[in-house]
C-alpha cells in the first residue's frame, strides 16, 4: 500500500499494532472530562477516575442541587490530594433545556403509530396518552410534521429509551403528536429536544444565574460550560456576568454547540468563547446524521486555527452498560483525536454508567494510539500556513520550539509561563511530546492583602491537549536572573524524570522568558 494513500507519514507496521499499549504518567496527550454522578462520587472511585485520565470534572446542575455536587467535590478533593493528580472544575449550565416532567416516577410504554399529547399543564400525570412539559411556548415553536425527540439523557443510537415524535396537530397549547417508534420512557425528567425549531428561552435560566453566584463562586470553578449557546451575545452576556463575581473573573467559558442555531453563528461564538464543547447528542438529532461527520471535522479544524481547546462528547454511549465500546465507538475516539480534538467528555458514562473508572481508561488508552500516527507534520504546515506572517513574537517562539522539538526528538518541553498562555500557544501545533507548562504565581494586591494568582491558570491547562501543569514555587519570579530559572528547571526536570518521561540522555526544549526577550533552548540530560 502507498503511504500517500494513508493519513499516516509511514505505512503502519503490524508489529507495532500488535506491541503491548505502554502506559505511563502520561497515558494520553489528549485530556478527558469526566461527569460526575451517582456511580462516580466516592472517593474511592474519583481516585480511581484520577488515576485512569481524568483531568476535568464536570458538575451537570441538570441533575443534582447544590448540596448534592458539593458533597461530591469535596470527595474529588480528598481523591486529589491523595492521587497527587490535578483536576479542575467545571460547571455546566442547565440552559434552555425542554423537559418532560414525570412526578410519579413510573415508566412510560410508547407504542409505534400510537398519539401523544405534550401539554404545559404540569398538573396532569404523565401517561403514554399525556406527557406534561416544562415549556409553555411550545405550540407557537412548532408545526405539522415537525420532528420532536423525548428521551433520558439525551439520545442514544439504540432507541428503546427515546422516542421519535412527529407533530400531528397543535391544538391550543398542546401539542399532538405521533410516535415513530415503540419506547419505554423510565425516569423522573426526560429532555424534550424540537429538532430545528427555534426555542425563545434565555441561555442563562435565572436557575443557573443562581448556581453560578453561589456554588461556582464558593469553589472558584475554572470552567463554565455555556449549554444551549446560540449566539456570541450569549457568551458576552455571562462574560460580564462573571466578571462582577471576584475570582470567576479567570473562569474561562466553553461555549456548548447543541443545534444548528448554534452552528449557522459558530465562527463568532468561538471568538468570543475560551473553547467549545461539541455537544453530539443533542447535534447529531438537529442535524441529520449524514452531517454530522463533516460538522465535527470543520469545526475542530477552526478551533485548533484559532488555538482554541475543542472537546468532544458522546464517543462511548455503550459503555454505559458494557465493559468494552463498540468496534465504532473505539473508531469514533480514534478520529476525533485525528481529527484534532483536545479533550473527550463524557457523560452517561461516568455520570450512572456501572464502569466509570475502566471507560477512562479505555478512552485514554485509544487516544494514545491515535495520538501515534497523528500526522503532526501536515498539521504544522497547515497551522503556520493560517497564522501567515508577520507572525506575532510569541507565536514565532511557539512554533519554532515545537519545531525544535520534533527535530531534536526531545521527550518534552518545558514552558515557563505566568498566564498560560505561551504554554497553550506551544500545544496549539501540536507537539508529539508532552508540554509541561511551569506555571509561575504572579503577585497580585488589593492594598489589603498580597495574594498569588497561577492556580486558575494551571488547572485550565488540564482541558488542552499534551499540557500538563506544574505550579512552581511563588518565590521564583519567571521573569527574573537566570540562576532562580535554573532552580525552578531543575524542580521540572526532576518532575519530568519522576513522572517517566525524561531519561538520562534526553534532549529537553525549554522556552522562558529572560528580561525581555523570549528564549528557546535545547538541554541535553547526562546521567
Amino acid at each position: 500500500m502507498h503511504s500517500s494513500h494513508l493519513l499516516l507519514e509511514e505505512p503502519i507496521r503490524m508489529a507495532s499494532i500488535l506491541e503491548p499499549s505502554k502506559s505511563s504518567f502520561f497515558p494520553a496527550l489528549t485530556k478527558i472530562v469526566g461527569t460526575l454522578g451517582p456511580k462516580s462520587r466516592s472517593v474511592e472511585t474519583l481516585s480511581g477516575c484520577l488515576k485512569s485520565g481524568m483531568s476535568v470534572a464536570r458538575f451537570d446542575f441538570s441533575l443534582g442541587d447544590a448540596e448534592y455536587h458539593q458533597e461530591t467535590l469535596d470527595n474529588l478533593k480528598i481523591a486529589v490530594k491523595s492521587t497527587k493528580k490535578l483536576c479542575a472544575v467545571m460547571l455546566d449550565t442547565v440552559g434552555p433545556e425542554l423537559q418532560v416532567i414525570n412526578k410519579s416516577e413510573k415508566a412510560i410504554t410508547l407504542k409505534a403509530d400510537g398519539l401523544v399529547t405534550l401539554t404545559p399543564n404540569q398538573d396532569q400525570e404523565a401517561s403514554s396518552e399525556v406527557l406534561p412539559i416544562n415549556f409553555d411556548g411550545l405550540a407557537k415553536a412548532v408545526k405539522k410534521g415537525d420532528t420532536i425527540f423525548v428521551g433520558q439523557y439525551l439520545f442514544t443510537g439504540s432507541e428503546t429509551t427515546s422516542v421519535w415524535l412527529e407533530v400531528d396537530e397543535v391544538k391550543g397549547d398542546d401539542v399532538i403528536c405521533l410516535s415513530r417508534n415503540a419506547a419505554t420512557l423510565a425516569g423522573a425528567l426526560f429532555t424534550l429536544h424540537a429538532s430545528q425549531v427555534q426555542i425563545d428561552l434565555p441561555t442563562l435560566t435565572e436557575k443557573d444565574k443562581e448556581v453560578i453566584t453561589t456554588w461556582g463562586v464558593q469553589n472558584k470553578i475554572d470552567f463554565l460550560s455555556l449549554s444551549y449557546c446560540r449566539h456570541a451575545e450569549d457568551v458576552r452576556q455571562t462574560r460580564e456576568m462573571l466578571k462582577k463575581l471576584g475570582d470567576l473573573s479567570q473562569t474561562q467559558i466553553f461555549a456548548k454547540i447543541e443545534n444548528v442555531e448554534g452552528l449557522t453563528h459558530f465562527d463568532e461564538i468561538l471568538q468570543e468563547a475560551d473553547g467549545i464543547i461539541l455537544s453530539r447528542g443533542n447535534l447529531g438529532i438537529d442535524l441529520p446524521p449524514e452531517k454530522v461527520f463533516l460538522f465535527q471535522k470543520a469545526a475542530l479544524y477552526k478551533c485548533n486555527m484559532a488555538g482554541k481547546p475543542a472537546v468532544l462528547t458522546r464517543v462511548v454511549d455503550s459503555m454505559t452498560d458494557n465493559l468494552r465500546p463498540t468496534r465504532a465507538e473505539a473508531t469514533d475516539v480514534a478520529n476525533a483525536v485525528l481529527d484534532g480534538s483536545d479533550a473527550i467528555l463524557l457523560g452517561a458514562e461516568t455520570l450512572r454508567g456501572l464502569y466509570p473508572v475502566e471507560t477512562i481508561s479505555i478512552v485514554g488508552k485509544i487516544c494514545a494510539e491515535a495520538e501515534k500516527v497523528f500526522n503532526q507534520d501536515l498539521y504544522f504546515k497547515k497551522t503556520v500556513k493560517y497564522v501567515g506572517e508577520p507572525m506575532t513574537h510569541l507565536e514565532s517562539i511557539a512554533s519554532s520550539a515545537v519545531r525544535a522539538a520534533i527535530k531534536v526528538k526531545a521527550s518534552v518541553i518545558i514552558c515557563f509561563t505566568s498566564s498560560g498562555r505561551a504554554a497553550r500557544l506551544i500545544a496549539k501545533y501540536r507537539p508529539t511530546m508532552p508540554v509541561i507548562s511551569v506555571v509561575i504565581p504572579r503577585v497580585k494586591t488589593n492594598q489589603l492583602k498580597w495574594s498569588f494568582s497561577g492556580a486558575f491558570e494551571a488547572r485550565q491547562s488540564l482541558i488542552v491537549r499534551g499540557l500538563f501543569p506544574m505550579l512552581a514555587d511563588p518565590r521564583h519570579p519567571a521573569e527574573s536572573t537566570s540562576a532562580t530559572n535554573e532552580s525552578v528547571l531543575k524542580v521540572a526536570l526532576d518532575h519530568g524524570k519522576q513522572a517517566g518521561v525524561i531519561k538520562s540522555h534526553d534532549r529537553v526544549v525549554v522556552c522562558q522568558k529572560v528580561g525581555d526577550a523570549s528564549v528557546v533552548k535545547i538541554i541535553e540530560l547526562e546521567d
